[in-house]
């Protein structure tokens, strides 16, 4: 399965991060454009992007090829 990529605030920044990475993929001074660096990482492989608030929380998640459908259950 593939891992999700994380958009997080890190200082007066924001981050594009892939799940259990050492590195970032990007530093950025908007979540917009942290955001959008994620959805192009995304799109290539099929992964989610996990978009989150300043102060952490989970705010949406969007997803690039990794759904089942019809969904379960």
């Amino acid at each position: 399965m593939n891992k999700n990529i994380h958009v997080v605030k890190k200082g007066e920044n924001w981050v594009a991060k892939q799940e259990n990475a050492q590195r970032s993929s990007g530093v950025f001074p908007t979540q917009q454009a942290a955001f959008e660096r994620a959805r192009e990482i995304a799109r290539n492989n099929g992964q989610e992007v996990v978009i989150h608030a300043a102060d952490g929380r989970i705010r949406a998640k969007h997803s690039y090829g990794n759904d089942p459908f019809p969904p379960k259950g």
